[in-house]
């Protein structure tokens, strides 16, 4: 009878998020757990906010056996604890996003943002924390409290990637934090300054070449798909070139844009500065033209067998966030995604919104880890 009471006062109060309807909630599951065998306490009375009519006015006093007050409080928090996790969220969300402003990454939060904080009636609260290649972000979610108010944007090889590249980074993504939801297949372009002498792929082979490690290019850290995809396009073109990592894909364009850098594969960010002639579209990295560059050919298609350095950038939490917590934020975002000005956005990037489900994000990164691993290993990029 207990057990029923207990259920009833659940099903009853556990979607409630008002303060006075968890009070009360809590004090149906105490007097359930408490009340005598055969007799329950009064549940329409309860929910219409009357007071609480005990049947017995000695059943607080009926704790005669520890074994009924361990019962009695566990049931309360039990139910007290559900129904606080259904008023989520009760307050600002944290976003953290582990590379600088002016990236993919911190793109793709910011569109994503005043739609979550509409859907969720909550502000989404954005916060950058890069450094060492996502870790700084990435560390600071992972030892966040998984209660459902911190979450990270961040690239895949952050990720599956990192933990390769830096032994002791001093915890382990894909174990401390949970694949929430995907949000963007995220292609690399090869791009040139406008000072470089050559006009297709072919060409910049052939100068990088005539110029063996004198072509410098930068990328948002080691590690990374653009530095991924810059170490692939050495290995088969059979050219020597200089990396020169940055804290994030924004530092890295500046010096493109500039001249200080030779040329870079570019996450998206550097797109929109094409017609300003300061930067040359050579190629796409990715099995498939773009649709925002359908003229550039993939490095596949310019001779480049294969080549693919395509990653998927997703939103993730702390593990031990609440499972009604990670899925009610999977289906925001996914919501959030088929927003025509959302899509736009990331299209503005270069990239291709990727709304799935969580078990396809799963196996999204653990083909990237499959792909890019080896490669890293290979290369032996270790860094401390």
């Amino acid at each position: 009878m207990q057990g029923r009471a207990l259920a009833s006062g659940c099903r009853v109060f556990g979607s409630w998020s008002d303060a006075a309807s968890l009070r009360r909630a809590y004090a149906f599951c105490l007097i359930a757990a408490l009340a005598p065998r055969g007799e329950s306490p009064c549940i329409c009375c309860c929910a219409c906010g009357g007071h609480l009519r005990l049947l017995s006015m000695g059943i607080a006093m009926k704790l005669h056996t520890p074994r009924r007050l361990l019962l009695a409080l566990m049931a309360a928090m039990a139910c007290s604890g559900a129904a606080w996790a259904d008023a989520w969220p009760s307050k600002p969300i944290r976003l953290v996003v582990n590379f600088p402003p002016g990236g993919a990454a911190d793109a793709m939060a910011r569109a994503l943002g005043p739609r979550l904080t509409e859907a969720l009636k909550q502000t989404i609260v954005i916060e950058n924390k890069p450094g060492a290649g996502g870790n700084i972000g990435s560390g600071e979610v992972a030892r966040a409290p998984g209660d459902g108010y911190t979450f990270l944007m961040s690239s895949g090889g952050a990720i599956t990637i990192n933990p390769i590249i830096y032994p002791k980074m001093g915890f382990d993504p894909e174990k401390a934090l949970v694949p929430v939801a995907a949000v963007a297949r995220v292609l690399v372009y090869l791009e040139v300054n406008d000072s470089v002498p050559v006009k297709t792929v072919q060409e910049f082979i052939a100068y990088a070449k005539a110029n063996p490690g004198k072509l410098s290019y930068g990328t948002p850290g080691v590690g990374s798909s653009p530095h991924l995809a810059a170490e692939m396009f050495d290995r088969m073109a059979g050219v020597k070139t200089t990396h020169v990592p940055y804290k994030g894909a924004g530092p890295a364009l500046v010096d493109v844009l500039s001249g200080q850098l030779n040329f870079w594969f570019d996450p998206g960010p550097g797109l929109k500065h094409l017609k300003e002639g300061k930067i040359r579209l050579l190629a796409v990295g990715s099995p498939k033209r773009s649709p925002l560059h359908p003229d550039a050919p993939t490095l596949d298609e310019a001779g480049l067998p294969g080549f693919n350095a395509d990653t998927m950038f997703g939103i993730y939490a702390p593990r031990g966030t609440p499972e009604n917590v990670l899925s009610r934020m999977h289906d925001e975002v996914n919501k959030a995604l088929a927003s025509p000005e959302v899509v736009q956005i990331i299209r503005t990037l270069g990239a291709d919104a990727s709304p799935m489900s969580r078990a396809a994000f799963v196996e999204h990164q653990n083909q990237e880890r499959e792909r890019f691993g080896g490669l890293v290993r290979d290369l032996g990029l270790k860094l401390e």
